[in-house]
């Protein structure tokens, strides 16, 4: 290759890079994932390995990074693939019920209770806020959530979305039951 299209090349993947980059800055802060160092000296015409330019992990627990999480050029540091969270305790199951926050949502919990007077049981229910990572795109309401317990992400928030199932069409009801 000659100088000046090496030069191009070179030219080519530095706007290419800065793209993806703007891509990733909606806050008002410079957003980048830990791990990866941004300003390393690189050859010209060394190809770039997208493992240096993306920073994805394995939750564990039998749960399997989404493409998404690998793929899309989002930068969210409580995202259990892309960032720096750790999902350990509890792992329980929901329905989407709201989402209206940012990469926030409401699951509900249904569950029965009995009570031994009448010897019978009463449907209750627990809403609980989770963190819901961008490469959940296609969530919507209905949808059952399987989440994992992790550290405190906010005042309220204490869970991170592992997997989503598309809800069945029909009308609701108490679905567990």
């Amino acid at each position: 290759i000659e100088p000046t299209s090496r030069r191009k090349l070179s030219l080519f993947t530095l706007l290419f890079r800065t793209a993806i980059m703007d891509i990733a800055q909606t806050e008002r802060a410079y957003q980048k994932q830990k791990p990866i160092f941004e300003n390393k000296k690189r050859v010209l015409g060394a190809r770039v390995k997208s493992q240096e330019l993306r920073f994805v992990k394995n939750v564990g627990l039998g749960f399997k990074t989404p493409r998404e999480a690998r793929d899309l050029h989002y930068i969210d540091k409580k995202c259990p693939f892309t960032g720096d969270i750790s999902i350990r305790g509890r792992i329980l199951t929901g329905i989407v019920k709201t989402l209206k926050m940012q990469k926030t949502c409401i699951i509900r919990r249904d569950y029965l209770h009995y009570i031994k007077k009448y010897n019978r049981f009463e449907k209750r229910h627990k809403t609980l806020p989770v963190h819901v990572s961008p490469c959940f795109r296609d969530i919507a309401l209905g949808d059952q959530v399987i989440v994992g317990q992790c550290r405190p992400l906010s005042k309220t928030v204490r869970f991170n979305v592992l997997r989503i199932s598309k809800a069945a069409a029909g009308n609701k009801k108490f679905s567990k039951f």
